[in-house]
């Protein structure tokens, strides 16, 4: 792609993105991916029997210390692409049968991103992100995305700004997520049980923010009608949280228990409940490379 002023994520930090990476995310304006393949540990209305063809992308518009992608969302690993390589990718998941296209941490690449959709694609388009987003971003790739998959992380700014340098996180993922779900509607499952579109929203429980974690239920049950809600317990202490209050441990049981049953007295029914066992590092995808091959005569 052509070097650009980017402001498409809620940094705006209006950095120029060339060849070399700049601005919040240290990325260029081409996209770069770690791994494109398969992934079988998505909900089961998104990973079904086939798989998603999930394409993990490298760095991020977010610094969690928690990471569980660290190397790629931190450290940068990863091989540069062309947007139309990144297309050929898409084609390439398809004929191996996965039942959607899966775009991992894709908000610092959306301008690759909505060119590598221009002509749409056969199956629904999954974007999985870390709710960080600007709704003009999110409006510009209207009617190219059909299922949203955002975290909604925190809702108190400290938190945000501890554990992932975003004092203003939900003040954006906040209208963000009301946006997703403006574009896509109610959750909507095909004949086999596979989302064709939808908004399903993540929160991941974090040790010692239970109580944080029931406010934001509190606040999805009051804004997303419609949405479905996938609560993860699958927090394993990673990346850069040694002394962190208490997120070098797992989850307690009861921090857990506490959770859930809050979820229930909402009546938040869609969606999906992760077992504490969930959290387990054979969950984690190996960040290889594979299925990022360069298209003939590329180096």
């Amino acid at each position: 792609m052509e070097p650009y002023i980017c402001s498409d994520c809620p940094h705006g930090c209006g950095a120029l993105r060339g060849e070399l990476g700049n601005g919040f995310c240290r990325m260029g304006a081409d996209p770069v991916i770690a791994r494109a393949a398969p992934h079988y540990d998505e909900e089961p209305v998104i990973s079904g029997t086939r798989g998603s063809g999930a394409i993990f992308f490298s760095g991020c518009a977010l610094r969690c210390r928690f990471c569980q992608n660290y190397p790629i969302s931190h450290d940068g690993f990863g091989k540069k692409i062309t947007v139309k390589r990144l297309r050929e990718t898409y084609f390439e998941l398809i004929g191996k049968g996965c039942h959607n296209i899966n775009l991992v941490n894709p908000t610092h690449f959306a301008a690759a991103i909505d060119k590598s959709l221009e002509g749409g694609l056969p199956v629904p388009v999954v974007w999985n992100t870390g709710g960080y987003e600007k709704v003009e971003t999110l409006r510009r790739l209207e009617g190219k995305i059909q299922v949203y998959l955002p975290d909604l992380k925190y809702i108190d700014p400290d938190s945000a700004r501890k554990y992932s340098a975003a004092r203003d996180y939900f003040d954006f993922a906040g209208p963000a997520l009301k946006e997703m779900l403006r574009q896509t509607g109610p959750v909507e499952l095909d004949e086999d049980g596979i989302i064709r579109r939808g908004t399903i929203v993540r929160h991941l429980i974090l040790p010692g923010c239970a109580e944080e974690s029931m406010r934001i239920l509190d606040w999805i049950a009051e804004n997303l009608p419609g949405a479905w809600v996938s609560l993860m317990a699958q927090y394993l202490p990673f990346g850069s949280v040694e002394g962190i209050d208490a997120l070098d441990r797992r989850l307690f049981p009861e921090e857990y228990e506490a959770v859930v049953d809050h979820l229930m007295e909402l009546g938040l029914e869609d969606g999906f409940v992760q077992e504490l066992s969930s959290s387990d590092e054979k969950y984690i995808p190996a960040f290889d490379l594979t299925g990022v091959e360069p298209q003939k005569g590329e180096d």
